[in-house]
């Protein structure tokens, strides 16, 4: 047999964590070009320190989180600039998060109330114990210096 019929061997092993079923740890890592496409406009805004949002040409109805179509009546949108201040409209407290937020956990997750807005904006709360967090509570927002153009180069704070 000639080592073109033959895969390469490695001297690594596996963990082995359970029997059966077999649970196994193994990493993965993968490099990617992605596009953002026609979201582009908001992870700009994020880099910036902007939130932008979408308003229908046609119902005028205002959406936190950008379409490019209404949801309401189908017209095309167009972007708006959001207010950085609202309220807390609800709340949840997460024990468990992806790799982006285990040094975080536990976190809050919070829906944005903006006010003259239709919809709701998803963003994490922060340095507020989840035992003090309310409904309605005032927020605003705040970014990351360095923009890693991600939804989560925003955040929010409270405050009076």
């Amino acid at each position: 047999m000639t080592s073109k019929n033959k895969l390469p061997e490695t001297e690594d092993g596996t963990i082995l964590f359970n029997i059966d079923p077999i649970i196994i740890k193994h990493h993965y890592e993968i490099n990617y070009l992605h596009s953002y496409a026609q979201d582009s406009p908001f992870f700009a805004g994020l880099a910036k320190g902007k939130l932008m949002g979408s308003r229908c040409k046609k119902c005028n109805y205002k959406f936190a989180t950008p379409r490019s179509h209404c949801m309401e009546c189908g017209a095309k949108t167009e972007w708006i600039e959001l207010p950085l201040e609202g309220k807390i409209h609800t709340f949840t407290t997460c024990y468990f998060g992806s790799e982006e937020f285990l040094k975080e956990t536990p976190f809050t997750l919070i829906l944005v109330e903006f006010e003259g807005i239709d919809t709701l904006f998803l963003s994490r709360l922060i340095n507020v114990n989840p035992e003090n967090v309310t409904i309605g509570m005032k927020v605003k927002a705040r970014f990351l210096r360095n923009s890693k153009f991600k939804a989560t180069d925003v955040y929010f704070i409270a405050f009076e």
